[in-house]
């Protein structure tokens, strides 16, 4: 059988956060660049994933004012960044076969790895990816 790299399917422009960043920044870039996941550096090493999920659990409601442009941060100044994200990463080799990630994705119900080459943050794989990856092979 055939296999596939990661590096074949990950997302290479990447959008991240820096661990300083704020949670009001990270709404700001789930909502403008319409994602979900969003792996966290210190440098160029990886230290966390945020997921807009994570988000939601702090907030109680997505606030924003009656135009829908301005976010409401009260409730996002009560909270660092490293306290939200998740700090035990799991992540996938671009080299490694997308199986593995299906594996990961599969067992540890999780909807994006960051991908690492060198232990450099180099791409994102999601579920989204995945699904789209075997949607483009059965057609």
């Amino acid at each position: 059988m055939k296999t596939t790299p990661i590096h074949k399917l990950m997302t290479r422009n990447l959008v991240k956060l820096n661990l300083e960043d704020t949670l009001t920044k990270a709404e700001s870039l789930f909502k403008s660049n319409k994602i979900r996941h969003l792996p966290v550096v210190k440098g160029d090493k990886i230290v966390g994933m945020l997921s807009y999920n994570d988000l939601l659990r702090i907030s109680f409601a997505d606030a924003t004012d009656d135009d829908g442009d301005t976010v409401e941060t009260t409730v996002y100044d009560m909270f660092s960044l490293e306290q939200v994200m998740s700090k035990q990463v799991s992540f996938v080799k671009a080299s490694d076969d997308i199986e593995v990630a299906a594996e990961l994705f599969t067992t540890k119900d999780f909807h994006a790895l960051p991908v690492l080459e060198n232990d450099k943050l180099v791409g994102i794989v999601t579920t989204t990816d995945m699904i789209r990856f075997y949607n483009t092979k059965c057609k």
